[in-house]
């Protein structure tokens, strides 16, 4: 007994040939340049907004807090709750490895301060690198991720 094709779990009685090339290809996405943008937190939508945008930010951010205090640092995770009360991120500070609990009501500001550290990246550019390695008669072609200092 073979297991059942896709068509044929989907409940399709008639079966079409598939173009693999439309099947294959996915429209890419395009990265915001963030770095260096400080965002207005007028309204509650926009720091949520904000908030999101440094959670898939691949860099540090620097938080102003409203007691005055700077925290800058990598946000790995939030939580967007009922409300700004319910919700928080939670962030590395740059110099420690402990782990920040930060609520949204006690971010005054937000900057995108530190390098995106996946922008401009692609796997054409690591692709070129490697065979030029390759053509030059490397033996070792694991290429090493570049440092992020």
């Amino acid at each position: 007994m073979s297991a059942p094709t896709h068509a044929e779990r989907h409940g399709s009685s008639t079966l079409t040939p598939l173009d693999p090339d439309k099947l294959e290809v996915a429209p890419g996405i395009q990265h915001q340049g963030l770095q260096g943008w400080v965002p207005e937190l007028a309204s509650e939508n926009e720091i949520c907004e904000a908030l999101e945008k440094a959670f898939d930010y691949r860099g540090d951010v620097t938080l102003t807090l409203k007691d005055g205090s700077k925290v800058e640092g990598y946000v790995f995770d939030r939580v967007a709750g009922a409300s700004l009360a319910t919700s928080f991120v939670r962030l590395i500070p740059k110099d420690s490895t402990q782990r920040l609990k930060i609520s949204y009501t006690e971010i005054a500001a937000l900057a995108f301060t530190g390098r995106d550290t996946a922008a401009g990246k692609s796997w054409e550019a690591w692709l070129r690198k490697y065979w030029k390695s390759k053509a030059k008669g490397e033996k070792n072609l694991g290429i090493q991720p570049e440092s992020l200092e």
